[in-house]
């Protein structure tokens, strides 16, 4: 229903902002990853997912797109809803929930209040499993075109497997590796360079 909203950054609480957009608050709850990049008065894009059930009607607004992905990746799975995935994602940035996944870091995910060891093995064990059957979404609700291997054999596939868990191609992906010093750079920094090749791209 809502792909974004834009407009003017009018109220910031924990875990919600409101947007004046038109003259209209849409009230968004988020991370604290995202309020870190907003301020009152100035002007903000959030990628949203509009939650309904019953009689819950509740907007959660994003500063990108790879973090509203793996915010809808979280919520997919069994036991995890929208307070435990933004939990996670104000505990960790959507790259290092997808190095979490990607290298089965349980700690990583059991640092976000109420996530218990059970949780984070499950979040662990069913992204990995999705990942692997090329189930899983972009942020703009497309599948990844067939299967994805998740085993980590070497830096190049962790990395690999890490920023397709962020909703990138794999032709994405191999484009924004090319070139880069497997050996030199740390895991992070490798994806972090990718990344940001993506996003100039």
């Amino acid at each position: 229903m809502f792909y974004y909203v834009n407009g003017t950054v009018a109220h910031v609480e924990p875990y919600l902002v409101v947007v004046d957009c038109g003259g209209v608050g849409y009230a968004c709850r988020t991370t604290n990853y995202t309020l870190s990049k907003l301020t009152r008065g100035k002007p903000a894009k959030l990628y949203t997912h509009l939650n309904v059930r019953e009689d819950v009607f509740e907007l959660y607004g994003f500063s990108s797109e790879s973090e509203l992905g793996c915010f809808r990746m979280l919520i997919s799975v069994s036991g995890v809803g929208p307070k435990a995935a933004l939990a996670i994602l104000s505990s960790n940035s959507p790259e290092g929930l997808a190095m979490s996944i990607v290298s089965g870091n349980e700690k990583a995910l059991t640092a976000a209040p109420g996530i218990g060891k059970k949780i984070a093995q499950r979040i662990i064990l069913e992204l990995k499993d999705k990942l692997a059957k090329g189930q899983l979404s972009t942020a703009g609700g497309e599948s990844f075109a067939g299967g994805i291997t998740v085993i980590p054999e070497n830096k190049a596939s962790e990395a690999s497997a890490a920023l397709a868990v962020l909703g990138y191609s794999q032709s994405e992906i191999a484009s924004a590796l090319k070139g880069i010093d497997m050996d030199a750079l740390s895991l992070e920094d490798v994806i972090k360079q990718a990344l940001k090749k993506m996003v100039k791209a």
